[in-house]
Formats: structure tokens, C-alpha cells, sequence
């Protein structure tokens, strides 16, 4: 078919017109060079000439300001021997009130007899066996004597222990008292918790220190804090305390409620005790230890009226410093890192036996309070009791 005229000249047009190039201005614009590159992740101590040390960089720099380097080192500590925490006695509490002791299991099944009675106050015993005859159940004690199983309830000692380092720290160390979780910055004001919880004992590194509204708050992660009153918290000091002079002495830090053990002015051992409660202060100053029992009875009262009586059969690795103030196993608790006690240092049953396996006659023990609250006047102490 022959097309028409106009057709076959429009055709010519098309195929003689050449590809022209779109305009300047519609090309894509050259990638430039517009600054300088971005460093690898690290922490630069000097400014590198040929990179920006910016982006995680900043951050990384920021944390090795406070001692926090990535992987984060641990504490120079492994946990004791758990074996230490046996104590070859079963403990119970007396929950009766001038309770009957036997000296047979038939008397204590008829219920007479008595051979003497534990007057009502803070009462624990020990025993060996347990006889259940119809259904009811007795207990001998170490005194070598019979017990009604409806007068006690059995307990359980804490088996929480300290740690025991390779060298001294190089920074603040502390356990935790209370669940939490910690926070993103120091302060109440904001609420921004995060998800990091911490457990009761838990330990945790102290990287820097901010008062905040009176409060102390430590950092003791990469941007998490905690309020001082929630942990427990040791400084290490290798430098003896004035008048030690043989390089070995415990530290009881009265305030934190912590102990440290120094050997050779270098940490060995530190942990959680439980000290004198207000008017039953334990005494700060300078003691020796002067006595040391594998096991003991304690009882006694300080008020007219004995309203304070207590009776502690089997108490465990007692080191006496101060009259009747010692370094003893609490097999009744488990509230470590707070006072607790009518005088004496309480210490959780691992604890007390890795200190008494370590101490020797004459050690020296030294009681301090670093927020001044202890009074130091000497006729403010009794003679002290668990």
C-alpha cells in the first residue's frame, strides 16, 4: 500500500534526526567528597589525623572515661569453697514461749519430767535426730536433751558467701541489698528505669559517684546508676590502719556494713555482715582477737525485766575482739549488709568459717564508721552478745 505523502515525509524526519543528550542541568550530579571518614569503632587517645573518631566511637571514648572498656572486665574474685557454708548441726527456732527441755525421749513424749525450761525470748537450738513416735515428732539437741517438735521450727542457714580476690581491685565494689532495676540516669526525677533488674547479692563494679538531691547514686554499668541505700559498698585501701603493723588485719566498715581482709596490705576477702544495732552498737576502734571457738552457746539479757533474752545453742566460728563482742557465724538470718545484731559482727556460716580458718590469735580488727553516726563514748558499750 502506498502511503500518502505527508506520512512518507514525517518517516524521513524521524530516522534523519540524530539522539541529542538531555540537558546539563538533568544529568545526575557527581558524587563529591564532603568530608572526612568516619573512624573504626575504638577508643582514641589521641586524635587520629586520618579518620573522624565520631558515632560509636564518642560513646566508646565516653565509657573509657569511667574505666568501662568493651568486653567490661570483671572483679579479680572467684567465690569461696561452698563446703564452707556446712555446719555439722541442724538448726531450728524455738517458737514456743518457757519451753520444756527433757532429759529422755520418754519423758518427752509423757511430758514429764522436765528438766529445765528456755524462758521466752530470742531462743534458737541445735539438734542431731529426730524420733517421731505416733505421728509426733521430738528432737535431741547437742545439750543432750529432748525437745517437743510443736515448740521449734526448723530453719535453714544463708549460704550466701563474699568473694575472695587475686589482687586488690581497681575500683569500688558492691553488693546489692534489694531487688531493683536500675536506672538510665541518677535521680528520681525522671523515671527512666531500665531493664537490667539486679537481684539481692548481686555484685556490680562502682564506675563514678553523682549527689544528686543528697543522694548518692553510683554507675555501676555503661549509662545505669543505683541509689546508694539500695547496696553495699566497699572501697578497697591496701594502706594498714594506724598501729597495724604486721600487714594482716580485718576491716568492718560500720556504715556499709561490709568486711574486708587484708594480707600482705593487699585484699584477699571481702563480704556482707551484719553489726550492732542502735544502743547495741558494736564499739569502733583498734581490738586484737583474743579467743576463737569452733562452736558456742550463747544466752543472756540486758534489761532488768529480760524482755531481751536470747538463747543461741551452737553458735559457729567465733573470733572474740572486744569483751564479748565477736566475729560469729548467724545461722538465724539471712539479712546480711544491714545491723542486726546486740553488738556482735554477724557473718552468713561460709563466711564466718573461711574468716576463722584465716585468722589467728592477736590478728588485728579494726571497726570504723566513715559517716561519724557511731558515738565512741566507752560507757555507751556493754559488754555486747550476738
Amino acid at each position: 500500500m502506498k502511503l500518502p505523502p505527508i506520512f512518507s515525509s514525517l518517516s524521513l524526519i524521524v530516522l534523519l534526526t540524530p539522539l541529542t543528550p538531555l540537558p546539563q542541568a538533568e544529568q545526575p550530579p557527581p558524587e563529591l567528597y564532603t568530608g572526612t571518614v568516619l573512624c573504626l569503632p575504638d577508643v582514641y587517645l589521641q586524635p587520629p589525623s586520618d579518620c573522624l573518631p565520631a558515632g560509636p566511637s564518642t560513646y566508646l571514648a565516653r565509657m573509657a572515661a569511667f574505666g568501662i572498656t568493651f568486653p567490661m572486665q570483671p572483679l579479680p574474685a572467684k567465690s569461696p569453697d561452698e563446703e564452707l557454708s556446712y555446719v555439722p548441726y541442724n538448726y531450728a527456732r524455738v517458737t514456743s514461749g518457757n519451753t520444756p527441755l527433757f532429759t529422755s525421749l520418754d519423758a518427752a513424749m509423757d511430758g514429764k519430767p522436765v528438766g529445765r525450761r528456755i524462758e521466752v525470748g530470742f531462743n534458737y537450738v541445735s539438734y542431731s535426730r529426730q524420733a517421731v513416735v505416733d505421728g509426733r515428732a521430738f528432737y535431741f539437741l547437742s545439750t543432750q536433751e529432748w525437745i517437743r517438735g510443736g515448740d521449734i521450727t526448723r530453719i535453714t542457714p544463708s549460704s550466701f558467701q563474699g568473694l575472695l580476690f587475686y589482687r586488690t581491685p581497681d575500683r569500688p565494689f558492691a553488693w546489692v541489698l534489694y531487688p531493683i532495676h536500675t536506672k538510665h540516669s541518677p535521680g528520681y526525677t525522671k523515671r527512666d528505669y531500665t531493664t537490667h533488674f539486679l537481684n539481692r547479692y548481686d555484685v556490680v563494679q562502682i564506675y563514678a559517684t553523682e549527689k544528686i538531691e543528697g543522694l548518692d547514686w553510683y554507675m555501676v554499668g555503661p549509662d545505669e546508676w543505683v541509689e546508694q541505700r539500695l547496696v553495699a559498698r566497699v572501697i578497697p585501701d591496701s594502706t594498714p590502719p594506724y598501729g597495724v603493723y604486721n600487714r594482716r588485719w580485718i576491716e568492718i566498715n560500720l556504715f556499709e556494713q561490709t568486711i574486708t581482709v587484708y594480707e600482705n596490705n593487699q585484699l584477699i576477702f571481702a563480704t556482707l555482715a551484719s553489726t550492732g544495732l542502735p544502743g547495741w552498737w558494736t564499739r569502733p576502734g583498734l581490738f586484737r582477737i583474743y579467743k576463737k571457738l569452733v562452736t558456742t552457746s550463747m544466752q543472756g539479757a540486758f534489761e532488768a525485766d529480760r524482755s531481751d533474752f536470747y538463747y543461741l545453742q551452737d553458735v559457729p566460728w567465733s573470733m572474740y575482739f572486744d569483751q564479748e563482742r565477736a566475729l560469729h557465724g548467724a545461722y538465724w538470718h539471712d539479712g546480711f549488709g544491714y545491723p542486726r545484731s546486740h553488738g556482735c559482727v554477724n557473718l552468713s556460716p561460709g563466711d564466718s568459717h573461711w574468716l576463722y580458718n584465716w585468722a589467728h590469735a592477736g590478728d588485728w580488727v579494726y571497726v570504723w564508721d566513715p559517716s561519724g553516726k557511731t558515738p565512741t563514748d566507752p560507757d555507751l558499750f556493754p559488754p555486747g552478745s550476738p
